[in-house]
């Protein structure tokens, strides 16, 4: 693939180094931004992204545009554009990537977006531990400032647009969009009631537009090129609302590949074509047993599902989903209920602990998967871990904290069942034992 068909990272310098406001402006950097200003209105940016079919890459993929729609036309003079930066969820670093390599590329397009919703002040919430990150970002936004693409009266025009650097505290919780406008409030972060959204009372009560990095990183080249571009660029099938999921997508992978890290190829890649080509198949010794395409809250796929397309859509057929795009890859020598013990203590200590089924439950299931582990383990602790999926899933909890961590438990339970029910028979963990 050629830098044209990498628009994300394409312009990445070979020695990791983050791009300067001069790389940046040579390599095309700004162009849309200077586009919308002076050749669009801002309702035309907001149809233009609709009509791409941007959606979000921050694991939910609701579609940007229509997200940048639901802002009322009466809504008050103060609004707010944010990036979710938090990116704490297990195995993922796209974001990290995204803003390392090419800070500008995330201002340019939160500043577009915020140009379409009218905007005038803008933040970038970023995961405490960034800390390369925060410095690439604190540099690019003081260049870009002074070259007036960032405060009053934006490239001239009537616009104008302050932007901040935000360094999160911590807490995985704070990557919930609205726990995470808690955390910016100086309140507690836990999430927020369903209604009233974001783009109607948002921060301070103000609308306000919460994009993922990924996702913002994508609109100035939307804007550039088009949303027939965009479009073309997705290989996938098309989705359930017709049309195929555009654009290129940022993968990461970890295991036991040949070739872990990250690639930038088309929505909708194959999972086969990731883990085969991408990341050279499994090293020697090792035989693929499952993985979770999208993330730690997203369900296992088996060998068999090798040839998913990863767009939005394709894996919800397995009980999966795409998330983050963040493939994480498991080996036959490692034991599935450790696996799954582990993401399960990840979850339960990051529970924010405001509503009970994720505050209690998730610490019992993490329990009932240690004492699988240390030979504990009893036919009926399967049917109470059965339980906890359907108690701890959709609609029964505050936020998605709960039921994304049920997601893999879930596909687990199914997938791994001969493993489950050998700790129980043997009273023991065979691959702690050594003798897997």
């Amino acid at each position: 693939m050629g830098a044209d068909d990498r628009p994300l990272t394409g312009r990445f310098r070979a020695d990791g180094a983050p791009l300067s406001l001069a790389e940046y402006e040579r390599a095309g950097g700004y162009a849309g931004l200077r586009k919308a200003l002076t050749t669009m209105t801002p309702e035309a940016v907001v149809a233009e992204v609709d009509r791409a079919n941007l959606r979000g890459r921050g694991g939910a993929g609701f579609p940007a545009g229509r997200k940048w729609k639901s802002i009322p036309a009466n809504a008050a003079a103060t609004r707010y554009v944010i990036a979710n930066a938090d990116e704490m969820e297990p195995g993922a670093f796209k974001d990290r990537v995204l803003m390392e390599g090419d800070p500008h590329q995330l201002i340019e397009g939160m500043a577009i977006a915020a140009y379409a919703v009218q905007a005038q002040t803008g933040y970038i919430f970023l995961r405490y531990e960034y800390r390369q990150a925060a410095r690439a970002l604190a540099t690019a936004l003081a260049e870009a400032q002074r070259a007036g693409y960032l405060g009053d009266h934006v490239l001239g025009s009537s616009w104008s647009f302050a932007l901040h650097l935000h360094v999160s505290a911590g807490r995985y919780i704070c990557g919930e969009s609205s726990a995470l406008l808690n955390a910016m409030e100086g309140r507690r972060p836990v999430p927020r009631a369903t209604l009233p959204r974001a783009t109607t009372a948002g921060l301070w009560g103000a609308p306000t537009v919460v994009n993922n990095v990924e996702t913002l990183c994508n609109v100035p080249h939307i804007i550039t090129r088009g949303a027939d571009w965009f479009s073309a660029l997705g290989i996938g099938p098309p989705s359930r609302r017709g049309a195929v999921d555009g654009g290129t997508k940022l993968y990461t992978l970890s295991g036991r590949v040949n070739r872990p890290g990250w690639c930038e190829r088309p929505m909708g890649t194959p999972l086969r074509v990731l883990i085969e080509e991408q990341g050279a198949g499994m090293r020697n010794g090792f035989a693929l047993r499952a993985v979770q395409p999208g993330g730690a809250s997203t369900g296992f796929l088996g060998p068999a599902h090798l040839d998913v397309p990863m767009d939005f859509d394709s894996p919800e057929q397995y009980r999966s989903r795409l998330g983050t795009g963040t493939v994480m890859v498991y080996d036959d020598r490692t034991c599935p209920i450790g696996v799954l013990h582990n993401l399960q203590h990840f979850f339960a200590q990051e529970s924010c602990g405001w509503c009970t089924p994720c505050r209690d439950g998730l610490p019992w299931v993490e329990q009932l998967l240690l004492d699988l582990e240390a030979g504990r383990g009893r036919p009926e602790d399967l049917e109470i871990l059965a339980q906890h999926v359907d108690a701890l899933g959709p609609g029964q909890t505050f936020c998605a904290l709960a039921p994304g961590a049920m997601a893999p438990l879930e596909t687990g339970l199914t997938l791994f069942r001969d493993e489950f029910e050998r700790h129980v028979r043997e009273g023991r963990c065979s691959y702690l034992a050594g003798k897997a």
